[in-house]
């Protein structure tokens, strides 16, 4: 394949249970390496959501592509579970209930479940939690909101950094962490222009702009700056008034993330040098047998016509 240096594609992926998903213009493809040794690749097709408007209009998509991706992202890490092997628990009394009522239709309703309290979570911990223990440390005395929003947003990240330090350190995460380098290598080897062949994809950058976990930090980094013009004291009030404008947060992180993905100059490259170095924790080094399972799951979702899913 002919290089073709500085394209950008709007494919990007997750990393899984002993596997890669990836999602194209058109398709979306798991690959799973399975208890036995071979390689399982499912694919399908993309919603038609993604054609509606507020999937597509700047600044409002945001808060939707991430809800979307995290379903789909949850969905595929189920599924990579299940079919790497991995022993289920017995389903609890509610899980059973849930079964009896909804059938079919279960998996559906526990992968909105997940997303839900995962999403709980993150508001708890990132967002509750520090503005919670700035205001018992006396942060509510200052009377700048930007100080008292800079100090907030240091926590926050100290917790989020900490976080990923302590799952980088579990075994099991360590091996996504591998997934999630072949997935970057992948693309990048792509974007280069190069075959799609482990010697390839093996000698390129296990990092990318576009991450998740560089789409997190800057969440963070717009958070301090929008929460900073709230001037209003009071733990509870600062809490709903943060919730209230999560999704201009995620939404201008989102247009921002997406900026600096296709564009390459020294305002991209500072915007991205933070996310880039903390994905030193959330990316290792794959494996050849690793990088196989990505490029498994990179084929099956590039366009027929070349160029469909650049920028």
């Amino acid at each position: 394949m002919k290089k073709d240096t500085g394209f950008k594609t709007t494919i990007g992926g997750q990393a899984l249970i002993e596997g890669v998903m990836m999602r194209g213009p058109e398709m979306n493809a798991m690959a799973v390496r399975l208890p036995g040794g071979n390689v399982d690749v499912e694919t399908w097709e993309r919603s038609g959501a993604k054609k509606k408007w507020y999937r597509k209009t700047p600044f409002v998509r945001g808060i939707f592509n991430m809800v979307d991706s995290l379903m789909v992202g949850y969905k595929c890490l189920m599924a990579s579970a299940e079919k790497a092997g991995m022993e289920e628990e017995e389903p609890g009394k509610m899980e059973q209930w849930l079964s009896q009522k909804l059938g079919a239709s279960i998996n559906t309703v526990v992968s909105a479940l997940a997303v839900v309290m995962g999403g709980g979570l993150a508001v708890g911990l990132f967002m509750i939690l520090p503005t919670t223990l700035v205001g018992l440390l006396g942060g509510e005395g200052l009377t700048s909101p930007f100080l008292r929003s800079l100090l907030e947003g240091v926590v926050k990240i100290a917790i989020f950094v900490a976080y990923l330090f302590l799952v980088s350190r579990m075994k099991d995460i360590r091996r996504v962490f591998e997934y999630h380098g072949a997935e970057h290598k992948t693309i990048a080897c792509y974007e280069a222009g190069e075959e799609l062949t482990v010697e390839n994809v093996r000698g390129k950058t296990r990092f990318h702009p576009r991450c998740g976990t560089s789409f997190l930090l800057i969440v963070m980094v717009i958070s301090i700056l929008t929460f900073s013009a709230i001037s209003l004291k009071g733990i509870i009030v600062r809490v709903v008034l943060k919730l209230a404008l999560l999704p201009l947060v995620v939404g201008i992180s989102y247009e921002l993330i997406q900026y600096a993905g296709r564009h390459d100059n020294p305002v991209t490259r500072a915007v991205s040098a933070p996310g880039l170095w903390l994905q030193h924790l959330t990316t290792n080094e794959p494996d050849d047998s690793q990088i196989e399972v990505a490029i498994a799951s990179m084929l099956p979702v590039l366009p027929a016509v070349k160029g469909e899913d650049a920028w």
